[in-house]
């Protein structure tokens, strides 16, 4: 799946070629955002007037349009994989917290 950036926000792209348009849907705010365009600078530039209005949206209303990503992430495990990152976080010096960023920094 193609996908496009904009401050911050992830679309994915889909291709329409029945109706010579690329639709794009914003997949990590807070509400259902779309957008299309027919050409690439048609798109990038719908895209960025969504994400506008998004927040215009939100400010007339006093309501946050939250941050596309917090740096939080919830992560649910086996409990046995639970102990053992903790005994290689621990071995490493390391918080689990900080084990698994580390890891997840090599394969990003």
């Amino acid at each position: 799946m193609t996908m496009m950036t904009h401050e911050g926000y992830l679309a994915e792209l889909e291709v329409d070629q029945d109706a010579g348009v690329i639709h794009g849907r914003v997949v990590n705010a807070r509400a259902i955002l779309t957008f299309e365009g027919e050409a690439l600078a048609e798109l990038q530039q719908a895209f960025a007037e969504t994400i506008a209005d998004y927040q215009d949206w939100c400010k007339e209303r006093g309501v946050e349009p939250g941050k596309p990503y917090s740096g939080t992430l919830s992560l649910r495990i086996a409990p046995e994989l639970h102990r053992r990152v903790a005994e290689k976080a621990a071995k490493a010096g390391e918080s689990i917290n900080q084990f698994i960023a580390d890891r997840l920094e090599e394969v990003a």
